[in-house]
């Protein structure tokens, strides 16, 4: 159809295509390709991805508003091949005839060939089929493909026009490349497009600004950032374009530009004028009441919105906003969230719309939250609500108490609760507030907190039986913070009767809870002496399921065990418990453990009884004295501690360090006998032997480790019959740990010594230094004194001591270097870069595997070469020539 064949079908039309049907002339600026400003920043990867697109018919410009959709197209078409029609449409192109008429005009603004031939609708409210017919057949035919731009096709809201769209797309064939630059889906078979691959789709994901794109956006606004800053700044903005540009339009007017975009408040800023208007106001009123009270939530779904907002179908508004781009992420099953500028936004715009009302959608939240929802979102809420007695019973109902100790959300819990003030009196507030104390070590305040708790269960027997479970374990933590042992059986018998009233799921749901109980329990025990109780306590821990909420208990009874080895004699076996431990806490990167304070102290026991001295003093210096967690370990750094002293012979100083400040309600066999031999040590080192048998006679019936220890202060003090006798109540070897083994065998050999029976010595030598060379216990003999020269310089006791001990006081400057177990090929691979100083994250790059699964062989060679440190494990591998 011609121009004048539209004029006869509307007369009313002046001469030529240049009005619309409704008689109005065509706004140039409808057809133009939109400029870029100066501050446009080219950005190849996104340009890249659409040049090298195979060819298809339908492409999708998909995002939010202020997104780059319209100057990312125009980026990309100016440099496109063939003619390029470019419509933006807006409200006044509704109807089907204004619609094909605009576009037409596009196509002969472009020189599309043959556009002028097609003709015009004359009706602004319907366009005939054959025009568009004869329109799909002229580009169809068309020698070079044509290009067509539709930008903010989200306004074409008719479902005719794109029907009409779909027929000339699909029968222009090759001869049209239809560009919909859209926030929202448009109205076309898309499902078809995409499974048959016809179809290229840039989306908001891949329009959002990295942050390297970030930078250099900036730097074209005269803005200089770091990587690392820009990174904070696309987490806030989630890499939104407008948000961006904005952001640094307002900070080249601020004295201080970098303080501004870590620092601008989103909710009075240009930010905020440009969601406001683009996103909010474009919405009904009552969606726009809706996405206001929604901002108080991190997270949402259907009916929790509608608990929020008193309606019923928040659901297919939520899906509908989504798929709007209006700033409404999908988080999957049903869940969203909201940008986080734009809740920033929402929530300044609420609390001035609706002062006091943000209060009561946190208690609605919270009120749904408990029936059916998150723990963590629910006590957030009713923090945030200020209903201090609904969050505290809601996490002692769940058992989750035991989170305040596991480190992976104790801070957060901690934090949360900080806000509590005096006056909710229920039971479970008194719990929380001991159990945020008792975390703290604050046993004066805990214990106040405890009491109270349990007066009011008291009031309403028996009482929940989740809130007497919680209760049982923090009286567990008080025990043993305390050293009441007595105490601490009493709580876990009181722990068993509540946990058959608890739901299995509930119980299960909360693995850390157990796992603390018998950590604690396991503590009291080792305190208490009872070594053989408290390693069957422990070992259910260690032997359980491995996961964040056990991590910590788990990683603090491998240190209790780690304590209890040494003291049972096995100080390569405390070794390993030490060194699993130390290996734990490198599990998880959520949150920051203990740090393995005791483990470090029986390390450094261990390595005094080998005379590793420097070894010692290192790992003594990485767990500095603080206030200590409990009685074991202040009792195990005195014990390390003054060992080390000794060693060193400062024994006046061993002497003052062997008596730790504590304030246990009993005292403990094993800390006192090894004060007691500290004490004996240093008497004897000041000449005063007589002064032995009084200190001694407090560890008569204490552990092996301890009873060894008397023999020899008694052996030195000339009390050789009653050395004897003391020896001969130690277990048989199987029942003993090698370095009692070792020191027995020592002081008998020294005792047959003295009676002349050297051929006795020399066989008991030959056993005490067999024992002695697999577990590298060196200290022994130097302890033993001048008397072992003559039966080290010669014969098969030579031989014994070659390598790692030499006759007389002299020793190897490095320790015979053991194995426990074969490398792997990957380990010496890692192991091989270890040396090399590669960092964790270089390592995972040059082995093309994760950080996770270099952090896991790293600590399997820790395990296998039984150190805890990088610079260990290189110089224990050289020392094995695996390096």
């Amino acid at each position: 159809m011609s121009a004048v064949t539209a004029i006869e079908e509307n007369p009313h039309l002046p001469a030529g295509p240049s009005v619309d049907p409704l008689g109005d002339p065509f706004l140039r600026t409808r057809f133009a390709l939109p400029a870029r400003p100066a501050t446009f920043l080219r950005r190849e990867r996104l340009v890249e991805r659409l040049h090298r697109a195979p060819p298809t018919p339908l492409t999708m410009i998909n995002g939010a508003a202020g997104a780059g959709k319209t100057l990312l197209a125009a980026d990309w078409a100016a440099g496109l091949p063939g003619p390029v029609a470019w419509l933006t449409l807006d409200t006044a192109i509704q109807c089907p005839g204004m619609f094909w008429a605009h576009l037409l005009q596009a196509l002969r603004t472009s020189g599309a060939p043959g556009a002028d031939d097609i003709g015009a609708p004359a009706d602004a409210g319907r366009v005939d089929h054959t025009l568009l017919t004869r329109l799909a057949a002229g580009l169809g035919g068309g020698e070079r493909a044509v290009t067509v731009v539709l930008d903010e096709y989200d306004r074409v809201t008719t479902p005719e026009i794109s029907e009409q769209l779909e027929f000339v797309l699909h029968h222009a064939g090759p001869g049209l490349r239809l560009v919909l630059v859209t926030r929202t889906e448009p109205l076309l078979p898309l499902h078809r497009y995409r499974a048959a691959g016809t179809m290229t789709e840039v989306r908001d994901a891949e329009l959002a600004f990295t942050p390297e794109e970030t930078v250099a956006l900036l730097r074209l606004h005269g803005l200089r950032l770091s990587v690392a800053a820009a990174t904070t700044l696309v987490d806030r903005t989630r890499g939104w374009a407008a948000g961006l540009r904005l952001c640094a339009l307002a900070a080249q007017e601020s004295p201080d530009p970098e303080r501004y975009l870590k620092e601008f408040e989103a909710g009075h800023s240009t930010v905020a004028d440009f969601l406001l208007a683009e996103v909010l106001k474009r919405q009904p009123p009552p969606t726009q009441d809706l996405l206001l009270r929604i901002s108080v939530l991190d997270r949402f779904c259907g009916e929790l919105v509608n608990a929020l907002t008193g309606r019923a179908d928040a659901g297919p508004i939520l899906a509908g906003l989504h798929s709007e781009n209006a700033f409404v992420e999908d988080l999957g099953h049903s869940w969203y969230r909201l940008h986080p500028l734009f809740r920033e936004i929402l929530r300044a715009h609420l609390r001035e719309r609706c002062p006091g009302l943000e209060p009561e959608l946190h208690l609605r939240a919270a009120r749904w939250l408990r029936r059916s929802g998150s723990l963590a979102d629910m006590l957030a809420h009713g923090a945030a609500a200020g209903d201090w007695d609904l969050t505290s019973d809601a996490l002692v109902d769940d058992l989750a108490i035991g989170q305040l100790f596991t480190g992976v959300r104790s801070d957060d819990l901690a934090a949360l609760f900080s806000g509590m003030g005096p006056e909710p009196d229920s039971p479970a507030a008194h719990l929380v507030r001991a159990a945020r104390d008792l975390s703290r070590h604050d046993l004066d305040r805990g214990l106040t907190h405890l009491r109270r708790a349990e007066a009011r269960l008291a009031e309403d027997q028996p009482g929940p039986a989740a809130a007497r479970l919680s209760c049982a374990l923090l009286e567990t933590v008080a025990a043993r913070l305390t050293g009441s042992p007595d105490h601490a059986e009493r709580a876990a018998r009181a722990a068993r009767q509540a946990q058959r009233e608890v739901p299995a799921p509930l119980l299960e749901k909360h693995p850390e809870l157990p796992a603390l109980l018998m950590t604690h329990l396991g503590s009291a025990r080792l305190w208490a002496g009872n070594l053989d109780e408290a390693r069957a306590a422990l070992t259910t821990v260690t032997g359980g399921t491995a996961g964040a909420a056990t991590a910590l208990p788990r990683e603090e009874s491998l240190q209790l065990l780690a304590l209890i080895d040494y003291l049972d004699g096995w100080p390569a076996r405390a070794e390993r418990q030490a060194v699993a431990a130390s290996a734990g806490t490198e599990r998880l990167d959520a949150f920051e453990p203990s740090g393995g304070e005791l483990g470090r102290l029986v390390l450094a026991a261990v390595a005094v009884d080998r005379n590793e001295l420097a070894e010692a003093q290192t790992l003594l210096d990485s767990a500095p004295p603080a206030a200590p967690r409990d009685p074991v370990t202040a009792a195990g750094r005195s014990l390390a501690t003054a060992r080390l002293l000794l060693a060193r012979g400062r024994a006046r100083a061993a002497l003052a360090a062997a008596e730790p400040a504590l304030g246990a309600e009993v005292a403990s066999p094993w800390a006192r006998g090894h004060a007691a031999l500290v004490a004996a040590a240093a008497h004897l080192a000041e000449g005063r032997p007589e002064a032995v048998g009084e200190v001694l006679d407090q560890v008569a019936h204490e552990p092996p480790t301890c009873v060894v220890g008397a023999a020899g202060a008694r052996l030195a003090a000339g009390q050789v019959d009653a050395a004897l006798r003391l020896l001969d109540d130690i277990p048989a070897e199987g029942r003993t740990g090698p370095a009692v083994l070792v020191r027995a065998a020592l002081l008998r050999a020294q005792a047959a010594d003295a009676a002349g029976d050297g051929g006795a010595a020399r066989d008991l030598l030959a056993r005490a230094l067999t024992q002695a060379r697999r577990e590298r216990l060196r200290r022994p003999f130097l302890e033993a004194g001048p008397w072992l020269r003559p039966y080290l310089g010669s014969g098969p006791l030579e031989r014994l001591a070659a390598g790692w001990l030499v006759p007389g006081s002299a020793v190897s400057a490095e320790p015979a270097p053991l194995l426990v177990e074969e490398l792997s090929g990957r380990e010496r691979d890692v192991l091989l870069r270890l040396a090399q100083l590669m960092s964790t994250e270089d390592i995972a790059a040059d082995l093309f595997v994760s950080v996770n699964t270099v952090k896991t062989h790293l600590k399997s060679v820790y395990r296998k070469l039984a150190v805890n440190r990088r610079h260990d494990a290189v110089r224990r591998a050289r020392e094995l020539d695996l390096l």
